[in-house]
């Protein structure tokens, strides 16, 4: 067991800030002396002082043998790994070098199509082809859950050179699948089961929080440590464990995809982050659990409104867990969409949700958060029904209710080949049966519709301007108004 008490990055840190020596390395503003006044104001002289580089004492974020390796180390027993990386570049680069490493041109990847972007550019850097699979889809409440089991070891009998399966858990709405299943299922294989866990990272520090990736058998996770435990913006990590995945290649992949000039304010918050969890995570994510709880169960009493719940009768392969941390509210018994209810919750009561959809709104309760937000929160939807209430949704949103989402996808190219290939923009009405050279995803759901390489169908236009004109935003592409696309040439 190692010393959990321990902050060897921090402390170095602290102690480099402190230093009296006259600095002729970046960065550029020398220990804040070079900072803008506007700046300095804002964010206080210490803050540069310990915005240093890689000194002797710091160690070397691509080759650690010091206080980077040590905190690494404690990182890794912390949340369970074998082996432990600290991300500076978010959970995005991690994602980038799970895929680079474990997939080369032309080589087959298992993954949902509800994956984050950062799968899109890890599969268009390695020129891995992808298998994609349609997760389990709640059409009542409009949420996509995650891919099953079963879908899983039918793409492993049809692919069975796939090199790795890659699966989000949980998702942003918080819903967790059967990743223990999968898990066995992807060993079978003898290929690497690797996990985009990056809002799950408070897993391991609590018995009622869902089970962590690790432990239910994932040979590689992603965690957004910044997104719902303490460090920093952009502050991630990757653990690894078991002897599927190649420790030198994802070393090597970081390289290609992390900054050469990490930012130790960022590492030293992962340090920091750990050792808080290590020590104090049972009690933080007690009184988180709690406050989550009070918000479900108080919103849930207010007429018109639902909360995103475990079903009644335990769940399905694409939904056994729920994080209860994560809050998603219903608000279409109001009238309202999620768009509306999200403006009026921010500009008329000072509530700012993590995301809005089309009949929902999802809440990030962490450890920052205080019974004082939770009041806020609650008085705020209790204003919101009261005040704005209308008597149904309009036609046409029924309608987004009730569309048929069965599209036609072909990948005609790899996403790496179509990207690169030479492309051209065209009017929409003019792009049917192209190949796309863009990711085009709308929100919600928030699934990407369209990625580089596939055929464009009438079914997905047609889809696209629908879903446009009832409120989603797309995002990914050139054209955001989508008048245009981008296609191979």
């Amino acid at each position: 067991m190692l010393n959990q008490n321990k902050t060897p990055l921090l402390d170095a840190l602290k102690v480099n800030a402190a230093r009296l020596h006259t600095p002729f390395y970046t960065p550029g503003h020398k220990q804040g002396e070079g900072i803008s006044q506007p700046l300095a104001d804002l964010l206080g002289k210490a803050v540069f002082r310990a915005d240093l580089t890689e000194l002797s004492d710091l160690d070397n974020l691509f080759a650690p043998q010091g206080v980077i390796q040590e905190a690494q180390q404690l990182a890794a027993e912390a949340f369970g790994a074998l082996q432990t990386w600290f991300l500076v570049n978010g959970s995005t680069c991690g994602i980038e070098a799970a895929i680079l490493a474990t997939c080369g041109t032309g080589d087959k990847i298992i993954l949902p199509r509800n994956v984050h972007s950062s799968a899109i550019a890890g599969l268009i850097l390695s020129g891995a082809i992808p298998i994609f699979l349609n997760p389990e889809y709640d059409p009542v409440l409009d949420i996509a859950h995650n891919i099953t089991p079963n879908a899983v070891q039918s793409a492993l009998q049809q692919h069975p050179d796939a090199k790795a399966v890659l699966v989000v858990y949980p998702t942003y709405y918080g819903v967790c699948g059967d990743l223990s299943a999968i898990a066995n299922i992807t060993h079978q294989y003898n290929i690497p089961l690797l996990v985009d866990e990056a809002h799950g990272a408070h897993f391991a520090f609590h018995p009622e929080l869902p089970t962590p990736a690790l432990a239910a058998g994932a040979d590689l996770t992603v965690q957004s440590i910044h997104k719902v435990l303490g460090a920093m913006t952009q502050a991630s990590m990757l653990h690894v464990q078991g002897n599927r995945i190649d420790c030198d290649r994802i070393s090597k992949a970081l390289q290609l995809v992390q900054s050469t000039s990490p930012s130790y304010l960022l590492l030293a918050s992962l340090d920091a982050a750990r050792q808080q969890m290590a020590l104090h995570g049972i009690m933080l994510m007690s009184r988180t659990l709690q406050l989550a709880e009070e918000a479900r169960t108080r919103i849930s009493q207010i007429p018109g409104l639902s909360v995103l719940e475990m079903p009644h009768l335990g769940g399905s392969p694409g939904f056994v867990a729920l994080d209860k941390t994560r809050l998603t509210v219903t608000v279409s018994g109001l009238g309202l969409t999620g768009f509306e209810a999200d403006e009026i919750l921010d500009e008329k009561f000072a509530v700012t949700a993590e995301f809005a959809s089309l009949q929902h709104l999802t809440f990030i309760i962490s450890l920052g958060n205080t019974p004082a937000d939770i009041e806020q929160l609650v008085q705020g939807f209790t204003t919101l029904a009261k005040e704005y209430h209308r008597s149904n949704l309009t036609v046409k949103n029924q309608v987004w209710l009730n569309l048929d989402r069965t599209l036609d996808y072909a990948l005609e190219l790899s996403p790496r080949e179509a990207f690169f290939a030479v492309s051209e923009i065209l009017p929409l009405t003019q792009t049917n049966k192209r190949i796309c050279a863009e990711i085009v995803c709308p929100y919600p759901p928030g699934i990407p519709v369209l990625m580089p390489g596939e055929v464009i169908t009438k079914s997905v236009l047609e889809y696209l301007q629908q879903i446009q004109a009832m409120g989603a935003s797309i995002s990914g592409c050139n054209d955001i108004s989508l008048k245009t696309l981008k296609v191979v040439k």
